[in-house]
């Protein structure tokens, strides 16, 4: 019996074959055998009435917008194919972030502290044989999931809101003045909230592989040393057999989570979840200094997350708004989920209650609202150069010393570099000073990176580095003629206020 089977059959639940589900989805990914179904399908017959203004589909984040909407007067249902409720892991996130559901009145100040169930401080960046750095306030919260969307799912329901629990997404027909779903609930916009595998993400990417995937495992457990501090990414081996190996862990209610990811392509040969557990367990006594024997385990947590480089996704039907993972709206290092669907949620509020409105419901007029943005475009290089193809070889210490060089040169830059970047946020200052700096210093290991990503990568990463310096010139304009904005007539500013939240996103100036 292998270390993964022995400990994921002490858990309640059937979670081993959890596990082996999901590496059976990731397999069919990687082979390009998605089901090639039609979800989606459209007619020139007008629907006459509608009763929704929007209907969501994809309960667990989708009541986050779903109730910021409501709040707004818009007629919202959201459909979940289970229960609405939060899983009993935490969500990571720093206390900077959380104050949008104060802005947008889904939380009062008592229900926020309330939702908040650990705080830790500080948090360390480490790299084999390299730079140790230590940090504030990142990502050091821990919001309790199930009181957050069980407070959000009441404000929901009080604001008119109405919510169709398990009622999975089978199908949407698109009309002319509004969409039938599941031939049955009729609206004038559909979101689709249904994370990375939503079936109409499936048929509007048609089957396309991935360019990359970040696979993470991990486990709540209680029985470690007492640690009041976190790890924000440490890797502690060089590289395994292609694959260098992060971690993260918190300070959790329910004792600390730890979490092992890594980086790689789509090739069918490349590793699955299951083994990368194994090397978890195996791992895990040396990296927090504790024999398995003395961990009583929770719960175990597993995913992967696919990465394309045509990201937003741009569905190509009118009325339909893929938003959070279904959009793709992460850089290729993070894992999305409510972290990513946080940082978006004013400016998504903000503009799906304008397209409402002022009717703009085309394809053309929602592909604004999930912009092209270059502060995301330019982590591709990074995760190239995290990550190792199948038939490359590289030194099993390159990752590593190229990570401590960077960070080390941004720890010297100071919080207003370091920080933004580890909050997945790119600044065309912060980078460039870095950039810099870790090419004087450290030329050969720069020198080492071109052949590991390839010639084509750099080109292609260059013209976005080249678009993240357009678009920081572009926010400072578009604040400066605010004012004038002001002036315009709706329809004009819905489309003006959407190019202005795409370059002050796309330049990293949201952080």
């Amino acid at each position: 019996m292998s270390l993964t089977e022995e400990i994921l059959s002490q858990l309640p639940g059937n979670v081993l074959e959890g596990l082996r589900q999901s590496d059976r989805i990731l397999a069919s990914i990687r082979e390009g055998n998605t089901q090639r179904l039609t979800f989606v399908k459209e007619t020139t017959q007008p629907l006459g009435t509608v009763d929704w203004d929007i209907i969501i589909c994809g309960g667990t984040l989708g009541i986050l917008i779903g109730s910021a909407l409501a709040l707004k007067g818009v007629r919202v249902a959201l459909l979940e194919r289970r229960i609405l409720r939060g899983r009993e892991q935490e969500w990571n996130i720093s206390r900077k972030e959380l104050q949008v559901f104060l802005e947008l009145n889904l939380l009062t100040t008592e229900e926020l502290e309330k939702a908040i169930a650990t705080e830790y401080n500080p948090a360390r960046v480490s790299f084999h044989n390299g730079t140790e750095v230590w940090v504030q306030d990142v990502l050091n919260i821990g919001v309790d999931p199930v009181y957050l969307l069980e407070t959000l799912k009441q404000k929901f329901l009080t604001s008119g809101g109405k919510l169709f629990e398990n009622t999975p997404f089978t199908e949407a027909v698109i009309h002319p003045d509004g969409v039938r779903v599941n031939n049955q609930f009729t609206t004038r916009l559909l979101i689709d909230a249904m994370g990375h595998l939503s079936p109409i993400v499936q048929q509007a990417r048609a089957g396309q592989k991935p360019d990359a995937l970040c696979l993470v495992v991990g486990s709540c457990a209680r029985g470690f040393p007492e640690n009041h501090t976190g790890d924000l990414l440490l890797s502690f081996t060089p590289l395994r057999d292609r694959y260098q190996y992060f971690w993260e862990a918190f300070p959790a209610k329910d004792g600390r989570t730890t979490y092992l990811f890594t980086y790689m392509d789509a090739h069918p040969q490349t590793m699955n979840l299951e083994a990368l557990f194994e090397d978890y367990l195996r791992l895990m006594p040396e990296y927090q200094g504790v024999k398995l024997n003395q961990l009583t385990f929770q719960r175990a947590l597993f995913g992967f997350f696919p990465s394309y480089r045509q990201s937003p996704l741009k569905t190509p039907w009118n009325r339909i708004l893929p938003v959070g993972d279904s959009s793709g709206n992460q850089s290729p290092l993070s894992f999305g989920g409510f972290g990513a669907m946080v940082r978006h949620l004013h400016r998504l509020t903000i503009g799906i209650h304008e397209a409402l409105q002022t009717d703009r419901l085309s394809a053309n007029a929602l592909s604004l609202l999930q912009p092209y943005q270059p502060s995301l475009a330019v982590t591709w290089l990074f995760q190239r150069a995290m990550s190792v193809g199948v038939n490359q070889k590289i030194d099993p210490n390159q990752i590593n010393q190229l990570l401590s060089a960077v960070f080390q040169q941004m720890e010297q830059l100071g919080e207003p570099v370091l920080k933004p970047f580890l909050q997945d946020v790119v600044q065309f200052p912060a980078l460039t000073q870095t950039l810099i700096k870790t090419g004087l210093t450290h030329p050969g290991l720069v020198a080492k990176v071109i052949p590991q990503v390839g010639l084509g990568t750099l080109l292609n990463w260059m013209v976005h580095y080249g678009n993240l310096g357009v678009y920081a010139a572009l926010f400072l304009l578009s604040e400066m003629l605010q004012p004038w904005m002001k002036t315009l007539p709706d329809v004009s500013k819905y489309y003006w206020h959407r190019f202005a939240e795409g370059w002050k996103y796309g330049s990293g100036n949201d952080f």
